[in-house]
């Protein structure tokens, strides 16, 4: 019988300052593809993944050897090890451990044996992990142990530098006053991606580890590209519409990653899964900031609360009066519905934990971290149900018209 995981002491700061970074999980693939390919062949081992874990999901934002893009919190090896201090997690066989011996990946075409994995730290929280596995038990040498540590180090580092791009690109009139600033925030964790190389370098000469050495220049490459993209956007006249328009996107872009992102979650579940908009909101521009990550944790909430053969629809509307633009985003599902008392709670981010309609564990901390993200926007959130009849989450959140 598999044990309850654990949950971090820290969990609604550590799920806060993941949702800080305000990312596209679907659009990390290529950004990471050579980190995650060098802690393969680091380790030795066939297969490598970098993932991020929110309140519902691990999400694989790149992988090598193996075809995997999210599963369930609760079905990870990783929430396990993002939910302790220790700099490492170490499981020799999962098909001997009564956590993991039941998943899918253990049992299913994979046959996942050897687990290891490292903490993603970000200002002291564990926001996901970098993992190598295999089919086959296998031991690591401490040379090979740090070097995977220097890698998740890495991958932060990058987290941290496309954050302080976007940062600028949503501060362009400021930057402008305040340009060595920005730089200086910038180029701080661009000094790890160009530093790592010379690291690796000397530490694969004295390992004799000469796979190591041939991805000495994507790195350089990587960290090269990001500067330039920075000098990019800090050119006001060349790249003033670039740095304005970088953090917008227009319903039909909307849409279709919710749909990438979720649509694989509701048929892990037979749950119908659809997203409209409203004719007269296509082609209207407005900003993506914590959008994705307030409208992912009440769909992921909602297939969670939906059981097998329901439906979940997401209505996407945008209201233009009095200059602003006053985005709708509306979650309906044919859930078990709310009691008052349960909207009161969360409407007063007072809400707590439950297992779903399957058994899916809950984290407690999913409805009360979407609460706090519209609360940021200054923007409103209702809620209307009924027991036994579904609930519907509708977000309004004003802004200027363009």
């Amino acid at each position: 019988m598999n044990s309850n995981p654990p949950i971090p002491d820290n969990e609604f700061e550590r799920v806060l300052n993941l949702t800080d970074y305000d990312l596209d999980y679907s659009n990390f693939q290529e950004k990471f593809k050579d980190l995650a390919k060098l802690a393969a062949r680091v380790a030795g081992t066939p297969i490598s993944l970098v993932n991020l874990i929110d309140s519902y999901t691990q999400w694989t934002v790149t992988r090598y050897g193996i075809d995997l893009e999210q599963m369930p919190r609760e079905e990870s090896v990783c929430q396990y090890l993002i939910a302790t201090e220790d700099s490492a997690l170490e499981v020799e066989d999962l098909s001997k451990d009564e956590r993991f011996l039941e998943k899918f990946y253990v049992t299913g075409e994979e046959k996942l044996r050897y687990y290891y994995g490292i903490p993603l730290k970000s200002d002291g929280y564990n926001i996901g992990a970098l993992c190598v596995m295999d089919r086959e038990k296998r031991t690591l040498s401490p040379e090979k142990e740090e070097l995977l540590k220097i890698i998740a180090d890495e991958i932060v580092n990058r987290l941290k530098a496309y954050k302080a791009i976007e940062g600028l690109r949503n501060r362009v009139k400021e930057v402008q006053a305040t340009q060595n600033k920005v730089v200086h925030d910038i180029r701080g964790p661009l000094g790890g991606i160009i530093g790592l190389t010379e690291i690796i370098s000397e530490q694969g000469k004295e390992n004799k580890i000469d796979e190591v050495l041939e991805f000495i220049n994507l790195i350089h490459k990587s960290g090269k590209s990001i500067l330039e993209l920075a000098d990019e956007i800090l050119s006001a006249e060349k790249n003033k519409f670039v740095a304005i328009k970088g953090n917008e996107m227009d319903m039909q872009s909307f849409k279709e990653k919710l749909e990438k992102l979720y649509i694989p979650q509701a048929k892990s579940k037979n749950v119908h899964f659809e997203v409209n908009i409203n004719p007269r909101a296509m082609g209207i521009p407005f900003p993506k900031n914590k959008l994705l990550q307030i409208t992912g944790n009440l769909i992921s909430n909602a297939i969670k609360f939906t059981p097998n053969g329901g439906r979940v629809i997401v209505g996407l509307d945008m209201d233009i009066s009095n200059s602003k633009h006053n985005l709708c985003i509306k979650v309906q599902d044919s859930g078990e519905g709310l009691s008052p008392d349960k909207i009161d709670a969360i409407l007063n981010g007072s809400a707590s934990s439950e297992k779903g309609t399957e058994g899916e564990k809950g984290y407690g901390f999913g409805l009360q971290l979407i609460k706090h993200l519209i609360s940021g926007l200054n923007g409103k959130l209702n809620i209307s149900s009924l027991p036994g009849e579904g609930s519907v989450f509708e977000v309004m959140i004003s802004g200027s018209a363009s």
